[in-house]
């Protein structure tokens, strides 16, 4: 064995090293170092020009220079015949593709991914179907996701390289980095109008979002068949982790707003039996309003009852004024379908949006309750449905029964507290009145001792 080394030995020194002796071996040295210090230096300032793209780029470029400074060492420094180089180079990469084809695809794939960069370190993305997430890693080989669940997935570089890619943008970068647009579809009955079923949907999409910067809901009527009509509620969310929680609050939302206008999700169509009629959907009840406010709670059902066959029906187009600041008024409204912008006076004196209305609010007691001036103008935002209750409907009840105004006082007093403070006007609201003070009005308003 030891003979055999000796000569291979013998053999590599007496191919690899010149017949001039040291004068030559320090010539190759040199001459090695250089083109390899050549190729480390521009390698080095490949990586510093690209620093903002994948790593992956710079590394293939790195590989690249090296491998050019290794074959013209070969062919410059030690003056070895290109031929046999390339024939023992063609065999050598003929059988390491053969065997390491998968692999190579991989690579060869993340090449291409990183000089396309189609996502980054940081995006949420959806590799393949049914395989998304935040992209924490990205290698020659494989690029490595999060799951919204928490599940660490490592997908292969050619599997994405194959598929159609999403790319829902990065979070974690502020501003509208991963702002995109999402959609929910809610099957309503197909024979609820149209205008309707987007009024009801539109507000319960905006009170869901109502505390989410840039969130401008919208609905679509997508589709109509066995007896439903398909709904697309579209809304803008921050980043695709945070989607599931807002398609959950827009659902929630759409549920309650149906309920409470008497409808409900529709189920497809199924051939009715003999003897059944059809029922047309259920309009909005100004009873079942009435029933739900806090308001109202002191009377008993009867005079609710009463009260709503006595309440006026108000249908608002958008922009359009249900009150205004400073005028008198004597009524109240119960908001039944759509979205309302409250606005009052700011610093500067002119008017400054402070809050939204959404179905089941009630305002403009204080007015009808005490006679006073309207203290903010009132806009509906979108198509809008409510109901206004008169002075003249519930005087006959409240002097019939003078024991309700010392409930209506006690609800009245801490609605008025809870708003002394305006937001979004620059300035604090006047001192809430006292409980004392509400019920000395209503007394005076309704003439009742």
């Amino acid at each position: 064995m030891l003979p055999f080394a000796l000569a291979c030995a013998t053999l590599v020194l007496h191919v690899l090293l010149p017949a001039e002796g040291g004068a030559g071996a320090l010539r190759i040295a040199a001459g090695t170092a250089f083109w390899l210090s050549l190729a480390w230096t521009a390698a080095r300032l490949a990586t510093l020009l690209l620093a903002q793209h994948p790593k992956l780029l710079s590394d293939l470029i790195g590989a690249a220079l090296f491998i050019t400074a290794g074959v013209l060492v070969t062919q410059l420094v030690f003056e070895l015949p290109a031929t046999g180089l390339i024939a023992t180079s063609s065999v050598l990469i003929a059988v390491l593709g053969f065997a390491l084809r998968n692999t190579l695809g991989d690579i060869f794939s993340g090449i291409a991914l990183g000089m396309e960069s189609p996502y980054a370190i940081g995006d949420w993305i959806e590799a393949t179907e049914g395989c998304a997430g935040r992209v924490t890693g990205i290698s020659w080989r494989s690029t490595r996701l999060v799951t919204r669940d928490g599940v660490t997935v490592v997908v292969p570089n050619s599997l994405i390289a194959g598929h159609r890619i999403a790319v829902y943008g990065s979070g974690a970068l502020g501003g509208d980095a991963g702002r995109y647009r999402a959609q929910l579809m809610v099957p309503v009955d197909a024979t609820v109008p149209a205008a309707r079923a987007r009024r009801l949907l539109l507000a319960a999409a905006m009170e869901a979002g109502r505390e989410q910067p840039g969130f401008a809901p919208d609905v679509v009527l997508a589709d109509v068949a066995q007896g439903q009509a398909m709904y697309a509620v579209r809304f803008h969310v921050p980043d695709y982790g945070a989607e599931m929680r807002w398609r959950d609050a827009v659902a929630g939302a759409a549920q309650a707003a149906l309920q409470r206008a008497g409808l409900d999700f529709a189920r497809p169509a199924r051939e009715v039996g003999a003897g059944r009629a059809w029922q047309p959907p259920a309009a909005a009840s100004p009873a079942m309003l009435l029933g739900s406010i806090d308001l109202f709670r002191p009377f008993t059902a009867e005079e609710r009852e009463g009260l709503a066959t006595a309440m006026d029906e108000v249908v608002l187009a958008p922009g359009a004024a249900v009150m205004r600041r400073g005028e008198q008024g004597d009524s109240l409204f119960l908001l039944a379908e759509g979205v309302l912008e409250v606005r009052i006076a700011g610093a500067d004196g002119s008017e400054v949006a402070v809050d939204r209305l959404h179905p089941g609010a009630v305002f403009g007691e204080m007015s009808l309750l005490t006679g006073q001036p309207r203290s903010a103008t009132i806009l509906a935002l979108t198509d809008a449905l409510a109901f206004r209750l008169t002075r003249e409907a519930i005087d006959p009840v409240l002097r019939a029964r003078p024991a309700l105004l010392e409930g209506l006082t006690a609800i009245m007093a801490a609605r008025q507290a809870r708003n002394r403070v305006v937001p979004g006007a620059g300035r604090a609201a006047p001192a809430a009145p006292t409980r004392e003070d509400i019920l000395a009005r209503l007394k005076s308003f309704f003439a009742i001792r």
